[in-house]
């Protein structure tokens, strides 16, 4: 049998999810429950650690990767223990590689197998579905997630919430992160407004989870009835000119309740060939989801309860449909759809929105094209006036053998053939035709039209009604397949659409191609005018302007094109090749809506492409004020009081005290130097001018010069770099910097009695230099901040320059050809991984 899985969800760190776990754990130990800790990280937490004592704890497994020594959790020795409970932190955790598996959810998913409950945490933003907008949300990219499906799979979830206001009152008192990190978090990745919008994608998944096991009990016990836990408004389209004004309504009817949901249904016909406008649909859909909302297409002959089903099935509570367009005599007929639908809707309210185009009555499309071809028409029509004739001349030398019923028939099969060939018009002329010929010369008083016998004229009236109810038949077969050819045609149209769309082809130039091509047109163009609209400037091509093209002499106005399609006020879209007829204008018009988003996104995207520099610029300058406001001010006044204090002539000083004052004046003059030397270097990488030599390096010799360049804190270096790596392409001077930078920040991150290691590994084409400390490390979600220029993430030594160190670092390394990336160290800490390619030149 499969454990159950419990999961602790949070909307960040620090909210308590393994306080809650561990929590849990002594609970169920008090029961008499099997309870063993797999893996918990207290992050230095004492509280969260008193809670561990006590419980008996599975010993962690040992991995060496890259010369350095990871513990992770052993999956095989919990199993082993079999207990009832395993309290597992971290589900989204990325395993050491030489691990059992790449994932610690796959280490879970295994202990599950095994029969083993499971208790686990995991963030929101490790989430997959939500990866993206966390980083939107953070500008922080998530490196470690899991997917959604695993987390929906637990037995139970438990939502872990605090207040942003409280979680950070937490941190300030130093329960979350230590100390010196404490005011670099609150700052950036712990804003209000980030922990805000956090928790509110954590409510919002749980409220999701929420709903799949509402409905789902709802369909296990069999409930088709209305829970209003939470409203659901429904709004019903047809495609007519109606449904904006529909889905307006709807939307401000759901925007008065908060957290309601909008969702807008079509119903289509079983047969897919009546429906609404697709151009209309399309545009409906836009506008419904820019409101937030969901659109949906369910198949129905029966509208009404088409409708009402979609609702219930959704959990909907209110229902918004369009007052009738049909005329009153028809709707002394039937009732119609609003007033079937509210007779049947229950405990749904039913909204009848009023409109424009209420009691008009239907508008009647455009007359269709014949359901035959011409030619077939007019065979109809010589088979007819032909063959009539012919049969009775060939049934009179017959007419005292056959009955007139027998001779009725012969004719009746002859106007199902004209039917057949020719459609309806030539089948109820011949229909007509062959009663007057059965009449004249086979019924009795032959040679007269009166008929003596009354049953012989309803014989002669039945052959006349008989075939033309086949003759309509028969046409009314042949104009659904014509009308379902068109639909099918339409349908692979939308589809094309769709299918651009789905393979993010936003481009306008490829949209238009595609237009092009399922038309067979010569050229399709959007326009777009230039100034205010006059009456005379559809003509002129001076007042507008190509936007994108497709094919040979683009239309350069509307008015020159064989077909144009009116946007909006500035936007047309103009086909020149051939006239289309209506029904290919309705799939031109979805086309046409589509090009006004595509370009939408693209203008929206060049402004933000525009917008990005100067915003880094802006970013820029407001950072180097703020570091020459403080941070250049702190050694110049250091420096300036040294100076001042060894001129002034009141103080006697003494020679101890004069050279502490000179090497306090000399310390802070070297500081500035290193700072206007980063801000430089700086400024020179970003405007692409650093100057470079690369060249073949031994690590054996640009590593201890590297480490003696450290001064005191070279003692607190180990280095670990194996004789024999191959040389490396690089800047000696820049790497030694480099190098220099990345080993004073991990020692002066480091507890006493921790040193910083060192060490140096071939992989492929590449050597990587990894600089492991043992301090407080970085939160996941913060490594990518610290590269940033002027961040000083969980430094409050305001001493130690304006934080360009890591920038610079990884601004060097790259510029170099290298890559410089953070990583956990195992058993906490920060690994700092410089990978650099193998000189060529060996």
């Amino acid at each position: 049998m499969r454990g159950r899985l419990r999961v602790y969800l949070g909307a960040a760190p620090g909210v308590g999810k393994t306080y809650a776990m561990l929590g849990e754990g002594r609970r169920a130990v008090e029961r008499g429950r099997d309870v063993v800790v797999g893996f918990v990280e207290t992050h230095g937490r004492p509280r969260t650690a008193a809670l561990l004592e006590g419980l008996e704890i599975i010993p962690r497994k040992t991995i060496v990767y890259r010369g350095a020594t990871f513990t992770e959790l052993d999956v095989d020795a919990l199993i082993e223990r079999a207990p009832k409970v395993a309290l597992i932190d971290e589900l989204a955790h990325t395993n050491v590689p030489g691990s059992k598996n790449a994932k610690r959810w796959q280490d879970i998913d295994e202990i599950l197998d095994a029969g083993i409950d499971v208790i686990s945490t995991v963030n929101i933003q490790h989430l997959e579905s939500v990866n993206d907008v966390v980083e939107q949300i953070t500008g922080i990219p998530q490196r470690e997630t899991v997917p959604d499906e695993v987390v929906r799979r637990a037995t139970q979830i438990e939502l872990v919430d605090m207040s942003p206001e409280a979680l950070r009152r937490r941190m300030a008192h130093g329960n979350v992160y230590a100390p010196e990190k404490v005011d670099a978090a609150l700052s950036n990745y712990f804003r209000v407004g980030n922990l805000t919008a956090l928790r509110e994608l954590a409510l919002l998944w749980v409220a999701g989870k929420v709903d799949e096991q509402l409905d789902r009990y709802r369909s296990d016990h069999g409930i088709a009835g209305t829970w209003e836990a939470r409203e659901r408004v429904v709004v019903a389209l047809t495609g007519g000119p109606e449904g904006d004004t529909l889905v307006r309504r709807a939307a401000r009817i759901a925007a008065r309740t908060k957290g309601a949901d909008l969702l807008a249904v079509h119903v289509t016909s079983a047969d897919g060939l009546a429906g609404g406008d697709p151009a209309s649909l399309a545009r409906q859909r836009t506008l419904v989801e820019s409101m937030g909302g969901t659109y949906h297409q369910v198949v129905g002959d029966d509208i009404p309860r088409a409708l009402l089903d979609f609702a219930r099935g959704v959990n909907g509570t209110q229902l918004v449909l369009g007052a009738s367009r049909r005329g009153r005599f028809a709707q002394v007929l039937s009732r119609g759809v609003g007033v079937e639908t509210t007779a049947r809707s229950g405990p749904i309210d039913v909204h009848l929105v009023t409109h424009e185009e209420a009691k008009q009555g239907r508008r009647r499309p455009e007359r269709a094209r014949a359901a035959l071809n011409r030619k077939r028409r007019l065979s109809g029509w010589a088979v007819a006036v032909a063959g009539m004739p012919l049969l009775t001349v060939a049934l009179l030398p017959f007419r005292e053998v056959i009955s007139l019923p027998s001779e009725i028939l012969l004719f009746l099969c002859l106007v199902v053939g004209v039917a057949l060939i020719g459609g309806m018009w030539p089948a109820i002329f011949a229909a007509v035709g062959g009663s007057l010929l059965l009449n004249w010369f086979f019924t009795p008083p032959v040679g007269r039209l009166t008929i003596a016998d009354p049953e012989n004229f309803l014989a002669l009236v039945v052959f006349v009604l008989v075939a033309a109810a086949v003759s309509t038949i028969v046409d009314l077969a042949a104009r659904r397949t014509r009308e379902a050819a068109r639909a099918r045609a339409e349908a692979e149209a939308l589809s094309t659409l769709a299918g651009h769309v789905l393979r993010g082809e936003a481009a306008l130039p490829s949209l238009l191609g595609r237009l092009r091509e399922t038309f067979g047109l010569d050229s399709v163009t959007l326009l777009e005018r230039i100034a205010e609209p006059t009456p005379d400037d559809q003509a002129e091509p001076g007042a507008w302007r190509i936007i994108a093209t497709s094919g040979a002499a683009p239309c350069t106005a509307p008015a020159v094109a064989d077909t144009d399609v009116q946007i909006n006020d500035r936007l047309v879209l103009a086909a020149r090749g051939r006239l289309l007829d209506a029904g290919d204008r309705r799939v031109l018009e979805a086309f046409a809506a589509e090009a006004a988003v595509a370009l939408r996104q693209e203008r929206l995207q060049q402004e933000a492409e525009q917008a990005r520099p100067l915003a880094e610029a802006d970013k820029m300058r407001t950072a180097l004020l703020a570091a020459v406001s403080h941070d250049l001010r702190t050694p110049l006044s250091a420096a300036k009081a040294a100076v001042e204090s060894l001129r002034s002539h009141d103080v006697d000083w003494t020679p101890e005290d004069r050279d502490e004052l000179l090497a306090t004046a000399d310390e802070s003059l070297d500081r500035l130097d290193r700072l206007v030397e980063n801000l430089l270097d700086m400024s020179r990488l970003q405007a692409g001018v650093l100057g470079l030599s690369l060249q073949p390096v031994a690590l054996e010799d640009v590593i201890p010069r590297a480490v003696d360049d450290l001064g005191p804190m070279r003692d607190r270096v180990e280095g670990n770099v194996p004789f024999g790596l191959p040389e490396i392409q690089a800047d000696p001077a820049l790497l030694e910097r480099v190098l220099v930078n990345l080993m004073a920040n991990a020692v002066r991150h480091s507890p006493p009695g921790h040193d910083v290691l060192i060490t140096g590994s071939r992989h492929d084409d590449e050597v990587e230099i990894r600089i492991i400390d043992r301090g407080p490390g970085i939160p996941p979600e913060e490594h990518e901040r610290v590269f940033l220029p002027f961040q000083r993430l969980g430094d409050r030594d305001n001493g130690t320059g304006v934080g360009l160190g890591l920038a610079l670092s990884r601004g060097l390394t790259e510029a170099m050809g290298g890559t410089l990336e953070p990583e956990e160290t195992p058993g906490g800490g920060l690994t700092m991984t410089i990978r650099m390619p193998i000189s060529s030149k060996r």
